[in-house]
């Protein structure tokens, strides 16, 4: 993936957007299209905190799932009904074909018929089966370690990559997840997302409450 994104895409407006997402799957509607699927495919975001909580605990705009990018064509051939849209930088590509592709690493699924979107699909960095942290290419970690299990089975990403990933530009719902996340998570998961954010953003306003 490069850095350079291609000319044109459409910006949406956030009343457009919140309209077009409104349809958008929940994690078990997810989890059933997606069965049998090789990939090692997860749950991410607001939902994956909600997985690993075992309720859900606030409304979610969208539901986002990632995939090793070498895997997307998989994940692609289970939705023949829809098509892929790229994002990148609050624009949108349309259809987005491997030129588009290869400079993004976001793809909403999206139904033709309505032009509403049903899934937010991050294609993630990786070698094989390690996973590569796109902020930081030196934080390697092999799938089975990042890929957690509902007791129904549903993938979703470890709670404390979720963290990680939401401290880079907390908002409120962000904080209001951390918040609401750090009583469950043991030591162990603490002294882990305190490494990654000594890491991957120094100073950063969470760590005073998970070194406690």
């Amino acid at each position: 993936m490069t850095e350079s994104l291609p000319a044109g895409g459409v910006v949406l407006g956030a009343d457009e957007l919140h309209a077009r997402w409104a349809d958008a799957w929940r994690p078990e509607q997810v989890a059933e299209r997606l069965e049998g699927v090789a990939a090692p495919w997860c749950i991410a975001a607001g939902w994956a905190l909600d997985l690993f909580r075992g309720r859900q605990s606030r409304p979610h705009g969208d539901v986002e799932i990632a995939v090793p990018a070498a895997s997307f064509p998989e994940i692609q051939n289970r939705f023949p009904e829809g098509v892929f849209d790229a994002v990148g930088s609050g624009r949108v590509w349309a259809e987005a074909g491997p030129e588009t592709l290869a400079a993004t690493h976001q793809t909403w699924l999206r139904d033709p018929a309505s032009g509403r979107f049903l899934l937010d699909v991050f294609r993630e960095p990786h070698e094989g089966g390690t996973w590569i942290c796109r902020r930081d290419e030196g934080l390697r970690l092999p799938y089975d370690a990042i890929v957690e299990r509902t007791e129904d089975g549903i993938p979703y990403l470890a709670p404390e990559l979720v963290l990680l990933f939401k401290a880079k530009a907390p908002r409120s719902k962000d904080q209001a997840d951390f918040d609401s996340v750090l009583p469950l998570l043991g030591r162990a998961r603490r002294v882990v997302l305190a490494g990654w954010l000594e890491r991957v953003h120094p100073g950063h306003p969470w760590l005073p409450e998970l070194v406690r």
